[in-house]
């Protein structure tokens, strides 16, 4: 009698790099089950992937709250730096004033951005530091049991929080207004639209702003809530149809008139949708884009997709010159020599 054939798995399908989509995986998840926060890193882990990037070149940066859990569950070899709260832009830019060769990518929640880390959101847009900035947008405070956050809709009511009085702080017309080059708004739900901007930012020149609506299962999950799933589902409104190729040998094509679709084949064999939306929506225009964030928030709209683009502002590390790291620089060229160290020093007596 012949012995049943041995079953073996599959063997894994590696990408440029020699890396299997296995390899970009984190820590198990502790958020709670159908939190939008863990299908972000889902999507950051399939983009790594996808883009080949090397896990040792890439550092992941957070604040506190349940955003600033996520990093542990992508890249688990890649570098990280959970910092304190509001604070993850300073440390981001000590980082990759250190490195400015690594790939950042920083992910923050409404209160770390909003609230108490707002003063260093702004500057650090101002300084265009060049990485990718998530923000997990539920609208409240899920890791200290649901207060309203800054980016909470007025007069939305919460079981233990009552009414909110305030109106809200839209992240993304703070980015527009500071100078940022780069910034979206996406739905945790779309899994696609989530994925084709994550690799368009990781692409941009400075500072990407991703702002991800990710509902709070547990605190904010209400039908009427605008940061549901149920509201995200029956609301959402994208501004275009995405697609990202990454720099590789040039594909031409033929110009596409105005609402025109078409399925472009890309390098490896997989396709693009491509739609010609004509004059409706130019993310390169700076006021158009507050005018429309703006229209939006008066029709309870959720409005998704590139909202505003402007590649041209250098990134810190190219106004300051930077050229080789100073993480990778020899003593020598970090510290004084001892006969300058005794001269500082001579002068001081």
């Amino acid at each position: 009698m012949e012995n049943p054939p041995i079953k073996t798995n599959p063997p894994l399908r590696l990408n440029t790099v020699g890396l299997s989509k296995k390899d970009y995986d984190g820590a198990p998840s502790t958020l709670c089950k159908g939190c939008g926060h863990n299908s972000i890193a889902s999507q950051i882990v399939q983009v790594a992937y996808e883009l080949s990037l090397r896990p040792h070149e890439v550092i992941k940066l957070s604040g506190i709250g349940c955003s600033s859990k996520s990093p542990a569950y992508f890249l688990g070899m890649s570098h990280g730096f959970n910092a304190l709260h509001g604070r993850m832009p300073s440390v981001a830019t000590g980082a990759l004033l250190a490195n400015h060769t690594l790939k950042a990518i920083g992910v923050s929640g409404d209160g770390d951005t909003g609230s108490i880390g707002l003063g260093q959101f702004k500057h650090l847009l101002r300084r265009n530091l060049r990485m990718v900035y998530i923000i997990e947008n539920n609208g409240v405070y899920g890791l200290t049991k649901g207060q309203f956050s800054a980016t909470a809709e007025k007069g939305l009511t919460l079981k233990y929080a009552g009414k909110n009085p305030f109106p809200p702080v839209d992240l993304c017309m703070e980015a527009i207004v500071a100078g940022c080059g780069f910034v979206a708004r996406s739905f945790a739900g779309d899994a696609k639209q989530v994925r084709e901007l994550l690799k368009a930012a990781l692409s941009h020149r400075g500072t990407a702003v991703l702002d991800i609506i990710s509902p709070c299962v547990t605190f904010n999950n209400e039908d009427d809530s605008p940061k549901s799933y149920s509201y995200g589902t029956q609301h959402e409104k994208p501004l275009h149809e995405l697609g990202f190729i990454p720099p590789s040998e040039e594909i031409v094509i033929e110009p596409l008139e105005p609402g025109e679709f078409r399925l472009v084949e890309l390098h490896d064999g997989s396709h693009i949708r491509l739609r010609n939306l004509g004059p409706d929506y130019d993310p390169t225009d700076r006021m158009a884009a507050l005018a429309r964030l703006h229209q939006a928030q008066e029709e309870g709209e959720f409005i998704t997709g590139l909202l505003y683009y402007d590649p041209s502002r250098p990134s810190l590390a190219e106004v300051e010159g930077l050229s080789t790291p100073l993480a990778q620089l020899p003593p020598e060229r970090l510290r004084p020599s001892q006969e300058r160290l005794s001269e500082v020093l001579q002068a001081y007596r």
